[in-house]
């Protein structure tokens, strides 16, 4: 890192341990640290090495927020799993936990995220307004600016999200509403904020309307990594909702060649590096390409290949306290199968068989019971933006909100797998928009999961097949790339960021001067 010179910031970047959140971050992360200032991070060992990658400073949330972990599950749903436990909540899902006690999750981690802004000396802050309630209003007590990453397709993308999640879980807004006001730990936990630190919430928040940001509301401004022109769009009581905030659309935030990224989700492992995998397989994309054979990449996602209890490896939805669908677990492999099945026919000594590139996450049995051709290439992770960069021709993805923004950026076309909040949205937007196809997830009743698992690997071959074979998903992916070219991205957000810190009154900041 440079030297601090008399000009130079320091930067608070609270994320949380979903790589997919934290990834865009790190290449505003690197602009600044490579313009002199210093970035501090907030957030679990897991993402130590890409942090650090940047030039930033790591910071573990543990050992900062010891009033929240300490004598409780370190993990970061396990956390909120003891404080189900101690407000006996026992046996409701993440999810509905979480609709419920994020505010006394954020009341416990306000006093050691208060000691160390000021050990930091932080003149701004970036967050994720996700997941981490306590960033804008640590900054609100603290008195420095907040900006927001939203990385979701804007501010319409959460109210479609949690409406899919409700139904799901089978509940409505108004029944989560109605929870929240009979919490009276919810009720008592407002008020000590509001009297201890001056802090004004309402137990209406993030549900009516559903899926307003409060975090948005209370930050400054909102960055997000998308086009305007891909948005979802705000009902009129969410965009009612919006009105006095400001949303800056930056397009995908794609970081340095070679960068490396946050990636996985077991939570007993801190290690999650690509190591010589990375090299092998870009390797092997480079020769493929030079040889004129296709590269089909292969990547779904981080959380559902993890150890999320309501969304990971071993995960159904529950329906009115009864699992349905198929699992984690048998949703990725039925579509990793369905790829090797498609494009592993070819004569692997042929100079025209495809490459396959896939990234299976941490699990130990991910390749259990299935065939892998030999054409195929296997890793944990895999240098998912190095590799579109250098050419892939088809994309089987989870349509998370970064993969989704980063393949069009290269204007790969898709196949979108998606198993939960915006991915069925962005599966839908890649059909709408004419770039892939999208396979829905099976959610009928267990006694249907053997038959769905296969109709499900069926339909993702046929999928995989009709867009390799129809070159207009090409073209039109082509064109959302050039569209997305002409957004602000890294360089924008580093402006942005950097005048609020420099501005003697960053409520007043005009985005026209950034």
């Amino acid at each position: 890192m440079e030297m601090q010179t008399q000009s130079s910031r320091s930067f608070a970047f609270i994320f949380p341990l979903a790589s997919g959140h934290i990834n865009p971050s790190l290449a505003i992360a690197r602009s600044l640290v490579q313009q002199g200032h210093d970035v501090h991070y907030l957030c679990r060992e897991q993402m130590r090495e890409a942090i650090e990658d940047t030039g930033a400073v790591f910071h573990s949330d543990i050992e900062t927020q010891p009033e929240l972990y300490a004598g409780r599950d370190p993990s970061m749903w396990g956390a909120l799993g003891s404080l189900q436990e101690e407000y006996g909540m026992k046996g409701e899902s993440f999810s509905q936990a979480r609709l419920k006690m994020r505010e006394l999750a954020a009341e416990l981690m306000l006093p050691g995220t208060l000691r160390w802004l000021k050990k930091i000396n932080a003149q701004a802050m970036l967050c994720d307004p996700l997941i981490n309630l306590e960033a804008p209003l640590v900054a609100k007590v603290a008195g420095i600016p907040c900006v927001s990453l939203l990385t979701v397709a804007g501010p319409g993308g959460q109210e479609v999200a949690w409406g899919g999640v409700l139904k799901a879980l089978g509940m409505t807004a108004e029944q989560v509403l109605q929870e929240r006001r009979q919490f009276q730990g919810l009720q008592d936990c407002i008020e000590r904020l509001k009297k201890t630190y001056g802090l004004h919430l309402a137990v209406e928040d993030g549900v009516k309307p559903l899926g307003v940001f409060r975090s948005c509301l209370m930050s400054t401004l909102t960055l997000v990594t998308t086009a305007e022109f891909l948005a979802d769009p705000m009902s009129p009581e969410v965009s009612k909702a919006y009105t006095d905030h400001d949303f800056v659309y930056l397009g995908p935030l794609l970081d340095k060649p070679g960068a490396k990224r946050a990636a996985g989700h077991k939570f007993d492992a801190a290690d999650h590096s690509g190591g010589d995998s990375d090299a092998t397989a870009l390797k092997l994309a480079r020769d493929a390409r030079a040889e004129g054979r296709p590269v089909v990449l292969v990547s779904l996602g981080t959380i559902i290949t993890g150890d999320h209890t309501d969304y990971g490896w071993g995960a159904r939805f529950v329906v009115e306290g009864q699992q349905v669908g198929i699992s984690g677990r048998e949703l990725c492999q039925a579509a990793w199968q369905a790829a090797f099945d498609v494009f592993g026919q070819w004569d692997s000594s042929s100079m025209q068989s495809p490459l396959i590139l896939a990234a299976l996450g941490p699990q130990a049995d991910a390749l259990e019971g299935l065939k892998v051709p030999p054409n195929a290439f296997c890793s944990p992770t895999l240098p998912q933006v190095d590799l579109l960069r250098l050419g892939v021709d088809i994309f089987l993805t989870h349509g998370g909100q970064n993969s989704f923004m980063e393949a069009l950026s290269m204007g790969v076309p898709l196949v979108v797998c998606p198993g939960f909040a915006d991915q069925p949205v962005n599966a839908a937007k890649a059909e709408l928009l004419e770039i892939g196809l999208k396979v829905d997830r099976p959610m009928r009743p267990l006694e249907h999961a053997e038959a769905d698992i296969a109709a499900y690997r069926k339909s993702t071959a046929d999928a995989l097949m009709k867009v390799t074979q129809d070159p207009s998903f090409k073209q039109n992916a082509m064109s959302c790339a050039q569209a997305l070219s002409a957004c602000g991205g890294v360089s924008l957000a580093t402006r942005i960021l950097l005048a609020l810190a420099n501005s003697d009154q960053p409520l007043q900041l005009k985005l026209a001067g950034a």
